[in-house]
């Protein structure tokens, strides 16, 4: 079973990977392995055929499937808009003041940059008229980079200056006294509905629920105890860490994997799928709203209310 994933050295698809890692995929009788592929060609790859499931932000579904036809989201991963704005550390920005990045260089993924480039039109921010530029840091676009730690290494060099990027990356910059961050949206930084833009969602095609249930349905029970094991023991993300991660990245996941643990809840909500579509609607990836049903594939419900 492969599971594609936009960034592998992320706290926001991080119980896909220790569902692999602490061997739970293994006990569910699935032979599972988590595998770095760029947020357009995880969506495509998983049209195709080519993998089973995408660990990613749960709008880039439309990408690959419009209107959610042949799609639906099985899980959640982790509650909320996972991206946060760093600055440089030596510029003078008040925490929630997002009109710091004018005149600036900022570092985002295709992808999370169309999130930040909403978050800006919402606060009255215009790119081109207040001479921001935003794309990938070098390195960023390389085989097997992770955005967050490259962003943050880009920040040290002073090739940005600053990034949209996971809380792996802005603890990254924030521990190494070069960045600060500005605005974390799903704690309440931004404008109002910002922190719902989107979450991190396991994703499967239409096809396989419908030929292997049972092994669908044996992957969500591993994020739900993953999610459970997290909860109980967030050193345990260490050991994932340092199986998966660079060195310096699996030291300090465990504490960010703690810090995050409210968001670590595996259920598909309505009000969350319905603020996803108007972030949708709102960046032109979808014309109008979906049903709920048409979305999540509801058959695995009971599976997420076991998560306690």
């Amino acid at each position: 079973m492969r599971i594609a994933t936009p960034d592998l050295v992320t706290n926001s698809y991080f119980p896909a990977l220790a569902a692999e890692e602490l061997g739970l995929f293994r006990e569910e009788g699935l032979d599972a392995h988590v595998e770095l592929l760029p947020s357009l060609d995880a969506v495509n790859a998983l049209r195709d055929g080519a993998v089973d499931f995408v660990a990613g932000g749960a709008h880039t579904m439309l990408l690959a499937f419009p209107r959610w036809k042949g799609a639906k989201l099985v899980v959640t991963l982790s509650q909320g808009t996972p991206w946060l704005l760093v600055l440089r550390s030596d510029i003078p920005a008040r925490r929630g003041e997002i009109a710091a990045v004018k005149g600036l260089k900022i570092g985002a993924a295709p992808g999370p940059d169309r999130a930040f480039l909403r978050l800006l039109a919402e606060v009255g921010i215009d790119p081109k008229r207040d001479g921001i530029t935003i794309g990938p840091v070098p390195g960023a676009l390389e085989p097997g980079a992770s955005f967050g730690v490259v962003a943050a290494d880009a920040l040290e060099r002073r090739f940005v200056d600053g990034f949209w990027a996971n809380a792996l990356g802005s603890e990254t910059a924030v521990r190494r006294g070069v960045g600060r961050i500005v605005a974390d949206v799903r704690r309440g930084d931004g404008p109002p509905g910002a922190g719902q833009y989107t979450f991190a969602a396991l994703a499967t095609t239409d096809a396989l629920i419908a030929r292997e249930p049972d092994r669908v349905a044996g992957a969500v029970r591993a994020i739900v105890r993953a999610q459970r094991v997290l909860r109980s023991d967030p050193a345990r993300a260490t050991d994932v860490g340092r199986l998966r991660f660079p060195p310096a990245s699996a030291e300090i996941i465990a504490a960010i994997v703690e810090r995050d643990l409210p968001f670590y809840d595996p259920a598909v909500a309505e009000p969350a799928v319905t603020a996803m579509h108007r972030f949708a609607q709102a960046i032109g990836m979808l014309a109008a709203p979906v049903a709920y049903n048409d979305v999540v594939a509801t058959r695995f419900r009971s599976l997420w209310e076991a998560r306690a």
